[in-house]
């Protein structure tokens, strides 16, 4: 009885951690070379200083970061111009894109 219970639970709950929908990183390169690349690099390395690294940063960061932007909970004039212009299938395909970019880190000598 407690197994019919606890293993839909676990389900469920497992699904919930995933991200909503199916990621495309070819379509999120694609709006990213278009609409992104002027501040934040055709790599996801900054090219203005005020902007971030967007290159190897988690996915649900940056899901979380787009629909903040989004809804105004975050604030930055630039980004909340762009981010309403987002559809959902946009975020995340832009997180997956910029979340499949590696990068390397050195310690310096």
């Amino acid at each position: 009885m407690k197994w019919t219970i606890c293993v839909p639970l676990l389900a469920a709950s497992v699904m919930m951690c995933a991200p909503a929908m199916a990621q495309d990183a070819k379509a999120g390169r694609a709006k990213a070379s278009a609409q992104c690349a002027v501040c934040h690099g055709p790599n996801g390395i900054a090219q203005m200083p005020t902007a971030a690294n967007l290159a190897g940063q988690q996915e649900l960061y940056l899901i979380k970061a787009l629909e903040d932007f989004r809804s105004g909970k975050r604030e930055n004039e630039m980004m909340t111009v762009i981010a309403k212009g987002l559809s959902d299938s946009d975020v995340a395909n832009l997180a997956a894109w910029y979340a499949s970019i590696q990068v390397t880190a050195q310690t310096p000598p």
